[in-house]
């Protein structure tokens, strides 16, 4: 089974003063392990690059541009990358405007458009509960996922 990750499971994973490191590290151990496949969308990629990049000073996690290039090829050998179709657009847009999204919850709503187009039904996120409003999948933390195959 494929299973998305959102992008802050992600920034986690290489922040090393986070408490919540080793849970996203795990969560996508877990999946591996049980041989799903873990996935992602560029969108994931872009939103990745944008939290690393800037100073702590700036929100960012103040990782070095050539460092955030090797962790990009690092997800790439780790995750399966989906591509962005045509169909996503439509399906965003159906997404933003049924589910009145404002503002970053956009973003979330793109991810949620990339599952239905690709058929994926599990998302692993820390912000579940931004995502349970969009029905038709099931959206784990990554302590839940480590815990509860296929849930």
């Amino acid at each position: 089974m494929r299973v998305l990750f959102d992008t802050n499971i992600l920034a986690r994973a290489v922040q090393n003063s986070h408490p919540r490191q080793e849970a996203a590290i795990a969560a996508v151990a877990a999946i591996v392990n049980r041989e799903d496949v873990p996935c992602l969308l560029p969108q994931n990629l872009y939103e990745f690059w944008v939290v690393c990049t800037p100073p702590a000073d700036e929100n960012g996690l103040g990782i070095a541009v050539e460092t955030a290039g090797q962790r990009l090829e690092e997800l790439k050998d780790i995750f399966e990358i989906l591509d962005e179709t045509p169909a996503f657009l439509p399906a965003w847009k159906a997404l933003v405007v049924h589910h009145e999204a404002r503002g970053k919850a956009a973003h979330d709503a793109r991810l949620v458009a990339g599952m239905q187009v690709h058929g994926i039904t599990r998302l692993v996120t820390f912000n579940k509960q931004q995502f349970i409003r969009y029905p038709g999948g099931t959206v784990t933390t990554p302590e839940e996922s480590i815990e509860s195959p296929g849930s």
